[in-house]
């Protein structure tokens, strides 16, 4: 392809994709040479296609010295063309265990994609050259099929989907293309830092293996296609046979793994299963030796063993022989402070409500989940205190503690009920009981005690969710 036709050759690559009226053409805006090119190449499709909409976006790192004078050649290079550009700041997060490239990164598409609808399209200016890049960056950290298939040229999103219109096109042609045209763009100081991995690869080892091989990026990224096709082909039948392990949880109601016959698949299909089981739950997935650890400790860990594994975002725990996973969160979970003093619920509120001049009693709680009680008539709900009761809540009763649910003919030790209503150990101590006095008469969330339970059609109080 001769560099002149750039512009037909990204023209062509959006009238295929038969945008509807209306929607948004976004594109992550750098002032690099490629987005530079790309920002020109959209203009000329804008004077053809004024039925869509155009957005520049310059995201604002703060990393460098010299991001407010890209920010306002940014600025000043979209009102050339005639396209709105935003500038939007974020605030990337640096430490001994973070990788600056990824959290730019991450910030970076999060504050571009707040400017994506659902049936608008990102346009990034990723090329062959980054396509190979990302390529050996996928070999490099042992990645399969999914890694080695690297950047397709659509791929969806939260909310739109994004689009690389000079995927198949050289670093070349477009550094002379932009010289061609008389582009001004702006040079990233940090390009020349071969800390950072892409920047290595693409200063010292690229070059070399072009050197040798010169259409090494082109076959490179026939054979990410053709990885992307192996990949279709496993996410499809691991789509197929993933909802048959899958269940929900008898007390968080959320999508857990069932492991039941999980021990009689092979290892291959033991990994996938888990794998797609992970990343349906929107988090990113381990590593092949995290993965392995992760499955040979379901498989090998006692049956009363605690089997609890954080991998990044998130938390793996087995209970009841199900697969619990959860955002990993670094605050402290046990209600410890609550467990003797409780929260006491003020007298005039409880009142208020009984009297009706409030619908719905609301009470903090640890972990935020605030507790609602209201009125009804309907169903098992508890019976109103007495005048001058002190009602309060309590948490991390002892396990010995005896309990009479509503449901029950007779009454159980606490610890023995925690299995039957199936509530992971890691959440009984967030479970809250309601006490009369010094008589607990409500399991929040679970049962109403038998002797304070109203079943006629007198008014009682009703946990509300």
């Amino acid at each position: 392809m001769s560099t002149p036709d750039l512009c037909t050759h990204v023209s062509a690559f959006l009238d295929s994709l038969k945008v509807k009226a209306g929607r948004k053409l976004v594109l992550a805006y750098s002032g690099g040479v490629d987005s530079e090119v790309l920002a020109y190449c959209l203009s000329e499709y804008a004077k053809h296609h004024r039925e869509l909409q155009y957005q520049l976006i310059y995201v604002h790192h703060g990393l460098s010295q010299n991001a407010d004078a890209w920010a306002q050649h940014c600025t000043e290079r979209g009102q050339h063309y005639g396209l709105p550009t935003t500038v939007e700041h974020v605030q990337v997060k640096q430490g001994p265990r973070l990788s600056i490239e990824a959290e730019a990164r991450r910030m970076r598409y999060q504050a571009i994609e707040q400017h994506v609808g659902s049936d608008d399209l990102l346009l990034t200016a990723h090329h062959e050259d980054d396509q190979l890049e990302t390529i050996l960056l996928a070999l490099k950290r042992g990645q399969g099929p999914k890694g080695l298939a690297a950047m397709g040229q659509m791929q969806p999103l939260t909310q739109g989907i994004q689009v690389r219109p000079l995927l198949d096109v050289s670093r070349e042609q477009i550094e002379v293309y932009a010289r061609v045209k008389g582009l001004v763009h702006i040079e990233d100081e940090s390009n020349q830092d071969d800390k950072y991995d892409r920047n290595f690869l693409r200063l010292e080892i690229i070059p070399r293996l072009k050197a040798r091989w010169s259409s090494i990026a082109t076959t490179a990224s026939r054979s990410a296609f053709l990885c992307a096709e192996q990949q279709t082909i496993i996410d499809t039948e691991v789509s197929e046979r993933l909802p048959k392990w899958l269940t929900q949880a008898k007390f968080t109601q959320q999508t857990v793994f069932n492991l039941d016959g999980f021990a009689a698949l092979t290892p291959s299909w033991q990994a996938l299963l888990l794998r797609g089981f992970i990343e349906s739950q929107g988090f990113a997935l381990p590593s092949f030796v995290q993965l392995n650890q992760i499955i040979n400790q379901l498989l090998n860990a006692k049956d009363d063993a605690k089997v609890h594994i954080r991998v990044g975002d998130c938390e793996l725990r087995r209970f009841a022989n199900q697969l619990y996973l959860d955002p990993y969160s670094d605050h402290i979970k046990s209600s410890t402070k609550y467990a003797k003093t409780g929260i006491s619920i003020p007298d005039k509120s409880l009142k208020m409500l009984i009297n009706g001049d409030i619908d719905t009693l609301v009470i903090p709680a640890p972990q935020g989940k605030n507790i609602q009680l209201g009125l009804s008539q309907q169903g098992p709900r508890l019976e109103l205190p007495q005048a001058d009761t002190v009602v309060s809540v309590r948490y991390q009763l002892s396990g010995q503690f005896r309990c009479h649910p509503h449901c029950r003919s007779k009454g159980r030790e606490l610890k023995k009920l925690w299995q039957e209503y199936a509530v992971p150990p890691w959440l009984r101590g967030q479970v809250g009981f309601v006490f009369y006095g010094e008589q607990m008469v409500m399991a929040l969330d679970l049962w109403i005690e038998k002797a304070f339970c109203v079943e006629d059609e007198a008014v009682g109080l009703l946990q509300r969710q």
